[in-house]
């Protein structure tokens, strides 16, 4: 016994036909604003002003994001704004030069004059001690807070970065701990290792001790020198001071000869 065929849609008449193809169009020209309105939305929220990539938190900050990040900023500024009194310092106060800043040329000059009678060996490595290490804590703590995003961001377009952070995961403390200590001995920036140290989960107070040592070593190196040279190292520090204002208009315009190239080639 043969099934009888079931009506396909050729066999429906044709004002059904069109009503049904009809029905079917304004479902799909319905469907592709609502898409469209979800993409806009999502891309919406992905540009957020907050999520920059120049930033090192991720979404609104909080209110120790803010004051971390400040502290960083204004350590910079400190920086740049004690740039034009350091070469008139060395010559005439290299104690009170390492007190603020720290510079090696100031440790240098100090103990310097220690050795020929002006001041006190000991008063230059006690001065070196807040000189090196009064802004370090913060990098620190930003490492804490942050993580790998204020190392990327600290080490640019630099593989400093990225090289410190497989060692920790590879050797934990036993990589840490030296790091700090030599840090003012590698030629690269130390906030970087800072950073590192705090994202790894060293305690503060490990870290000051440890850097206590490092900035004692650099500085006792450079006094060292310094105290060696005696005599010649004095007669280059006051020169340097006797020209003092055009040693720092130098500084300044390499200063910014170096933020112009940096930032061309973030561009």
């Amino acid at each position: 016994m043969k099934e009888e065929p079931t009506a396909a849609a050729e066999d429906l008449p044709a004002g059904l036909r069109q009503q049904d193809s009809t029905a079917g169009f304004g479902q799909q020209e319905n469907a592709a604003p609502a898409g469209a309105e979800d993409a806009a939305t999502t891309a919406t929220a992905a540009a957020s002003p907050w999520d920059d990539p120049r930033l090192p938190w991720s979404g609104k900050p909080g209110r120790l994001d803010v004051l971390c990040w400040a502290a960083i900023t204004l350590s910079g500024l400190y920086y740049l704004l004690l740039l034009p009194f350091r070469a008139s310092l060395v010559g005439t106060d290299p104690v009170l030069l390492v007190l603020l800043n720290g510079s090696t040329e100031g440790i240098v000059s100090g103990a310097a004059f220690a050795r020929v009678g002006h001041g006190s060996l000991v008063l230059v490595l006690l001065a070196s001690i807040p000189g090196l290490m009064k802004f370090d804590l913060i990098y620190w703590w930003a490492g804490r807070m942050w993580g790998e995003r204020i190392i990327l961001l600290l080490s640019g377009r630099r593989k400093h970065g990225p090289k410190f952070m497989a060692r920790v995961h590879r050797w934990g403390r036993w990589f840490t701990w030296p790091a700090v200590v030599i840090a003012p001995f590698l030629p690269l920036p130390n906030a970087i290792i800072y950073a590192v140290a705090g994202w790894a989960g060293m305690s503060w107070v490990t870290f000051l001790i440890l850097d206590l040592i490092g900035s004692l070593a650099w500085a006792g190196l450079l006094a060292g020198l310094g105290y060696e040279l005696g005599h010649h190292a004095v007669v280059v520090a006051q020169t340097i001071s006797r020209y003092g204002l055009w040693v720092s208009i130098g500084i300044v315009v390499l200063v910014i000869l170096g933020q112009m190239r940096n930032a061309q080639m973030h561009r």
